[in-house]
């Protein structure tokens, strides 16, 4: 959309026709007292130079994974993304991603979804995905909700691992703050990081609808599902898989082989920027048999009327989707540019890329968590095993921070302001991002 001002001559021409002599004339029914409050100050005009070295001037002042050594996760990851992925997404067709319901105009943004979908389907070991949601913590709040759709009236308690991203869990709790016949209950954690399964096995009954766990957990940790997946079954209760680094997924074993009714999480790690906390995209998977069930898009090979391959959105029409309460999910437009930064990104490194990127970041975050714990500073939090971030208790984290930002490092996520038991400890990241010399000045700073 052009910007098109109007002219002196314009605003003289459009005043003269509606009989009155000047801009000011047209307020004159507001009180003084109210315009006078309303009135902005604004300073003198800037050249496009001036205004582009003022701007730069306030960018220097942010600190940036560029000029800064950064360890920060916690559910937004600094990967590689390679120039292809600009590349393909920069093209003018993809800039305006609306919800394609005319299939006859849309074939190409409908076959990008349509492979998005298979490689979520092979990424998780699920037999379906939809075309994406917002992020990682609707698309957990929105697999509660497609639980409550599928499981009986009889089953309205959810369980869910205090483990999980605390952003997930608020999205959820908020979602689920006005369904009267809800229950949700919080599953402690145990020593090595990970959800309290015989806290969790004692809570599960016959009313209890669903269980929610991070895979890895907010702290990096990576559940065994093999004992929660059995106590589900035993209930009747549905596990769903939360993941916000799906790039572990390249490494470890799929949520559909633990037996997952759902997997869901934040896809953001796939190719698409940090960029300040967004925008990301949320993925969703679950077992074929919910089809019927699943919110948001899906996308649909067939054929037309001359046998010719094409796409369309299947199984749910646009009211389906703003029908309010009896909707299975009320996203209207997509994150369809980020979905297919993703689709680009993994089709690009492909399963063994995957899987190398993987082993990468594990073997640098396991490296420079035993070197930190050397540190007589620090201490492990946890007992178990992790994926590329990990939980570090400091004998004085506020000193350390500070020694930390005098060095311009970000050495990680403080954890108190979620977990007060916890509010001496660290979350630390380590990616492919993060060179050698990186994690020796981290080590150094903090031992100095």
């Amino acid at each position: 959309m052009r910007y098109t001002p109007h002219t002196p001559s314009d605003q003289e021409q459009m005043l003269r026709t509606i009989g009155i002599g000047s801009i000011e004339e047209l307020y004159q029914h507001i009180p003084e007292t109210l315009r006078n409050r309303a009135k902005i100050e604004l300073p003198g005009g800037l050249t496009e130079l001036a205004v582009r070295r003022r701007l730069a001037a306030l960018a220097s002042n942010n600190a940036t994974a560029t000029d800064w050594s950064f360890f920060l996760g916690g559910g937004i990851y600094h990967h590689f993304i390679p120039s292809a992925v600009d590349t393909v997404i920069s093209r003018s067709e993809f800039a305006t991603s609306y919800t394609p319901y005319q299939p006859e105009v849309s074939q190409g943004t409908l076959q990008a979804l349509f492979e998005y979908q298979t490689l979520i389907c092979q990424l998780t070991g699920m037999e379906i995905s939809n075309a994406g949601v917002y992020d990682g913590a609707s698309a957990a709040a929105e697999a509660v909700l497609m639980s409550r759709r599928i499981q009986p009236m009889s089953r309205r308690r959810v369980l869910m691992s205090r483990a999980l991203h605390p952003h997930y869990r608020a999205v959820i709790t908020t979602y689920l703050r006005n369904l009267d016949d809800m229950q949700l209950d919080e599953i402690p954690f145990d020593a090595s990081g990970a959800t309290d399964v015989t806290e969790l096995t004692r809570k599960l009954d016959h009313q209890s609808m669903c269980v929610i766990v991070g895979y890895p957990n907010f702290f990096g940790i990576i559940e065994n599902l093999a004992p929660i997946q059995t106590a589900c079954a035993g209930k009747g209760a549905q596990l769903v898989i939360v993941t916000p680094e799906p790039l572990a997924l390249g490494l470890l074993k799929p949520p559909g082989a633990w037996g997952a009714d759902i997997a869901v999480g934040e896809g953001q790690s796939l190719g698409v920027p940090m960029t300040l906390g967004g925008p990301g995209f949320g993925f969703f998977a679950s077992q074929k048999k919910f089809v019927r069930s699943l919110p948001g898009r899906l996308v649909g090979e067939t054929v037309d009327t001359e046998g010719r391959r094409g796409f369309v959105l299947t199984l749910a029409t646009r009211e389906q989707h703003i029908r309010r309460e009896k909707a299975t999910s009320n996203i209207c437009t997509s994150q369809t540019l980020c979905t297919l930064a993703s689709t680009v990104f993994m089709s690009l490194l492909g399963k063994s890329g995957m899987r190398r990127l993987a082993e990468v970041n594990v073997s640098r975050a396991h490296d420079a968590r035993d070197r930190l714990v050397s540190r007589p500073q620090l201490e492990a939090c946890f007992s178990g095993a992790f994926f590329n971030e990990f939980v570090l208790r400091a004998r004085n984290l506020e000193s350390l921070l500070q020694r930390c930002a005098a060095a311009r490092i970000v050495p990680g996520v403080p954890l108190g302001q979620w977990y007060p038991e916890l509010d001496d400890c660290l979350l630390i990241c380590v990616t492919e991002m993060n060179e050698r010399e990186e994690i020796e000045r981290l080590v150094g700073v903090i031992g100095d």
